[in-house]
């Protein structure tokens, strides 16, 4: 399955031999860790949640963007979900491509379309506070928690 949400932490080589092919000159990950500073505020860790069938749904067709878009592309994608401590890898998108531009791009437009479109969301905790955080425009804040799966199918 090359489009998966995980409770476990994810195996990086696992995700790039999903989409290692013969015609490939270039694979690119992006590998997303969670951060200790975030605008001068010091997280202790992160807790991710996901509407899960809908989220590899979004991650496909992500995929399918990609692919339509840079021809000869392949994409795998993994999201992981539960409580992340700092430095922990949160996602993990490889891209192969027949040519080493192609697949920086394709990448680069797989992690901008995550935060736009799948419904992931990350629970900050701070020193101070926590919050819930909607992963598709990192800025959105939820004053009374996460969004009803209802809200997501506007």
């Amino acid at each position: 399955m090359n489009y998966e949400i995980s409770k476990e932490p994810i195996q990086i080589q696992a995700v790039i031999d999903k989409v290692i092919q013969r015609e490939a000159g270039a694979i690119t990950t992006f590998i997303g860790t969670v951060r200790e500073l975030t605008k001068g505020k010091k997280t202790l860790f992160l807790i991710y949640e996901a509407y899960e069938a809908m989220a590899v749904k979004k991650l496909e067709q992500i995929g399918q963007e990609i692919e339509q878009r840079w021809e000869g592309s392949k994409v795998a994608i993994t999201h992981r979900v539960g409580k992340l401590d700092i430095t922990d890898v949160a996602v993990v998108i490889a891209v192969s491509t027949p040519h080493r531009a192609d697949a920086y791009e394709a990448n680069r437009y797989a992690i901008e379309r995550i935060k736009e479109i799948v419904p992931i969301w990350k629970k900050e905790h701070w020193e101070d506070g926590e919050k819930w955080m909607g992963n598709q425009l990192e800025t959105v804040e939820y004053p009374s928690g996460k969004p009803e799966e209802e809200d997501l199918h506007e």
